[in-house]
């Protein structure tokens, strides 16, 4: 009998599942950096309730084209996986289709993940309207796809010659044409699901709106709920909200509609990132945006530079923005607080500081929020300069 199954035999509750997590150091890509990568992949995995047990590291020139790490340091993994009874492998990069397929050959009965896979199955377990269900199915869709042909291990031996013209091949080619019939499907859906919400923010009247934006985790939601003074749904966990949130903050007496939106992260699917376009699309038509920093997360700057990257690539860089370093309850030395704010206000940059949990410094946002909003409101809306 396995110790796994006298440990169940003992232990009647469910366990978790245990993972071990591989990453590769290249000339592109430093230890260092990826140590950093490697505890948000370990995050990632606690995200997905996975417990992780031990983290490999491979230096190289470049990933291994066969199996990502080379055959030396995948049979360390297989001993340790084996010896260890661990459930799943998750490598912090993606994986093509037939490396996949190789390490599943030398690694038997072990789920193997990539990060891709790893964030869309994190999207998966946390969609919860239908909306974001359909966002997050087509996300899938797109990402198995190219997949296909070399997760069909199990058809080989029916495969013919040099064509591959026998029936394990019409059998792939008959998945091949329903995910393609799915995801049309899934488009259409998304199309008259994202028709509807433009419609929505156009109905919204003249309010000037602005946007939550910001790496996962930062506290976007905490922020949203004090703001709105209304009850939201936030914890310590990735993507604890997947569905864009809008709430009518009044401010004075000057109203403005303030929108949560998703979490970026390094490394995001582009299969996300496009079928999310209608929750980016409040980013978008924002016409100001408050990027809400987590000041005291050790990689907070490198935070910052994966979204700020990623608004230039949906063309939101040219909108005004205030940074908000929040959590500042986290940090003890007041000189490092001050040491930022030179920094940052000797580039140029709107800045505050604040903790969104334990509301710190609301009442000076809210009137930093109304003299942004009140400026927006007074260049767009001239005549009803009455408000304030």
């Amino acid at each position: 009998m396995s110790r796994r199954r006298k440990k169940q035999l003992i232990d009647t509750s469910i366990d978790k599942e245990t993972c071990v997590l591989i990453g590769v150091a290249t000339l592109h890509q430093r230890r260092e950096q990826l140590e950093e990568y490697l505890e948000e992949l370990a995050f990632l995995a606690s995200t997905a309730d996975a417990v992780t047990k031990k983290t490999f590291i491979q230096a190289l020139s470049k990933p291994d084209v066969k199996t990502f790490v080379g055959s030396g340091k995948l049979q360390e993994i297989k001993e340790y996986v084996e010896a260890e009874e661990i459930d799943m492998i998750i490598f912090d990069d993606e994986l093509s289709g037939s490396q996949i397929r190789n390490i599943e050959k030398e690694i038997e009965n072990v789920k193997i993940l990539d990060r891709p896979n790893l964030i869309l199955d994190i999207f998966a377990q946390r969609a919860r309207t239908a909306h974001a269900k359909t966002q997050v199915e087509l996300a899938q869709y797109e990402y198995l796809l190219p997949r296909l042909t070399n997760m069909w291990t199990h058809l080989q031996k029916q495969k013919g010659g040099i064509g591959m013209k026998g029936p394990g091949e019409k059998e792939i080619e008959t998945d091949r044409r329903i995910i393609r019939d799915r995801i049309a499907l899934l488009k259409k859906e998304l199309f008259a699901i994202d028709k509807q919400m433009a419609t929505q923010r156009s109905n919204r009247g003249a309010l000037i709106r602005v946007a939550l934006v910001g790496y996962t985790n930062a506290g976007k939601s905490t922020l949203m709920a004090t703001l709105s003074k209304s009850d939201m749904f936030a914890e310590n966990k990735l993507f604890a909200t997947l569905d864009t949130t809008v709430r009518k903050v009044v401010v004075g007496n000057l109203p403005f509609l303030l929108s949560d939106t998703v979490g970026f992260i390094r490394k995001l699917p582009t299969q996300l990132i496009e079928s999310f376009k209608s929750t980016l699309d409040e980013t978008r038509e924002s016409d100001f945006l408050i990027h809400v920093i987590d000041v005291s997360h050790p990689q907070f700057e490198d935070q910052l530079s994966v979204v700020e990257r990623t608004l230039a690539e949906i063309g939101t860089d040219d909108k005004p923005t205030l940074l908000l370093f929040n959590k500042i309850d986290n940090i003890k030395e007041a000189e490092a607080i001050e040491g930022l704010r030179e920094r940052f206000e000797k580039d140029g940059r709107d800045i505050y500081f604040m903790s969104a949990l334990n509301k710190d410094h609301v009442l000076m946002l809210r009137d930093v929020l109304y003299e942004r909003v009140k400026e927006l409101h007074a260049k767009r809306y001239p005549y009803n300069q009455f408000l304030y």
